[in-house]
């Protein structure tokens, strides 16, 4: 069995991107699951269940994609 030494102690900032990676992972699996060609911007919020937080109104989305 391999042993992991850690050198520090985990700090916010590990935290928050252990989270980051979370939701990126959970991004894929929608992404991979879906029968369109991208992800809704509804779809996306209720997979990072963003839904009801306010702060998120004030992030313009993107238009639609052009080739």
């Amino acid at each position: 069995m391999t042993q992991v030494v850690t050198l520090r102690t985990p700090n916010a900032q590990d935290r928050v991107a252990l989270a980051e990676i979370e939701l990126c992972g959970e991004l894929m699996i929608a992404a991979s699951a879906a029968g369109e060609e991208r992800l809704s911007p509804d779809r996306i919020d209720e997979v990072l269940d963003v839904g009801g937080v306010e702060c998120w109104t004030t992030v313009p989305r993107q238009g639609p994609h052009r080739s």
